[in-house]
């Protein structure tokens, strides 16, 4: 085995661990920082729904109290007024969700799903949870969830939400005596649960991880070239060179030209020591004659 295999084979040996190494730890940080980057959506969308509550309770509600009493007006709700405001926002980006997940809900369009249920049911059972984060696996890829608890802490929400008797009648003819009702004071009711979708991310992450991975590659491509003509020029044939004069000196066949010396590395300092070998046998050749 030749001194170039040798070398090629450590090289491409140290390599092969290197690019897997990097790889690994590039994937893990560019997939990390894309997970990143949708739980940041997540709670953006999530602000912007309590922003809408807050505005509509503070600001829109105690405007229409009056009109209240005479008609119920759904708009002036808080939940209501987030959750057409994000439906509005799924008309340009429909991967997006906001709902606001009821496991007894006055509107039928915000009655939970099964997996919503299951989310209610963990917030109810650990009164220490205040949000949960999860992915799920929707029609156009993964999704990233965050939940977070509907606590009923307002005593005026059980005007609505306690007996049909004590709701608004106009609320009780939109909607109907059968759902929304038998609520109690700091119960658990359900959870506003946003989406956001992870395919965009990741597929960003995973054209970085390739780009990288390509340019590593036409790295390692370049440097085995340069390496080896590098060794083939400074070492090998400088090396092969002395063999052969070895070779001829061993003869007898002295007519050589001496190596000249351009260095003062191990190959130079190699090269003048063979003409000083040469030298010196050929003056004792010469004796011996």
């Amino acid at each position: 085995m030749g001194l170039r295999l040798k070398f090629n084979l450590v090289l491409v040996l140290v390599f092969a661990v290197g690019l897997a190494l990097s790889g690994a730890v590039s994937r893990h940080i560019l997939e990390a920082n894309a997970r990143d980057e949708v739980v940041r959506n997540a709670d953006l969308m999530m602000g912007a729904a309590l922003a809408v509550r807050g505005y509509t309770n503070k600001q829109i509600t105690p405007q229409l109290e009056l009109q209240l009493m005479r008609t119920f007006l759904p708009q002036a709700l808080p939940a209501y007024a987030a959750t057409e405001t994000f439906n509005a926002l799924r008309e340009q980006h429909r991967e997006y969700s906001y709902k606001e997940a009821v496991l007894n809900p006055t509107n039928p369009r915000d009655r939970a799903l099964e997996w919503e249920a299951d989310l209610i049911h963990q917030f109810r059972n650990d009164a220490g949870l205040t949000d949960f984060r999860g992915v799920r696996e929707t029609p156009t890829g993964k999704s990233l969830y965050l939940a977070r608890p509907i606590r009923i802490a307002d005593q005026g929400c059980l005007r609505c939400h306690s007996t049909p008797d004590a709701a608004p009648a106009s609320m009780v003819r939109l909607y109907g005596e059968a759902n929304g009702f038998g609520w109690k004071h700091q119960e658990i009711v359900g959870a506003q649960i946003v989406s956001v979708p992870m395919t965009v991310p990741l597929a960003k992450a995973n054209e970085a991880f390739r780009t990288f991975m390509t340019s590593l590659l036409a790295v390692f491509v370049l440097a085995f070239v340069v390496l080896n003509i590098t060794l083939s020029v400074l070492i090998i044939r400088p090396v092969i060179r002395m063999s052969k004069a070895a070779d001829q000196v061993s003869t007898g066949n002295f007519d050589l030209p001496e190596f000249t010396v351009t260095g003062t590395d191990e190959i130079g300092v190699l090269a003048t020591s063979f003409n000083r070998l040469r030298r010196s046998l050929e003056k004792a050749m010469r004796l011996l004659e």
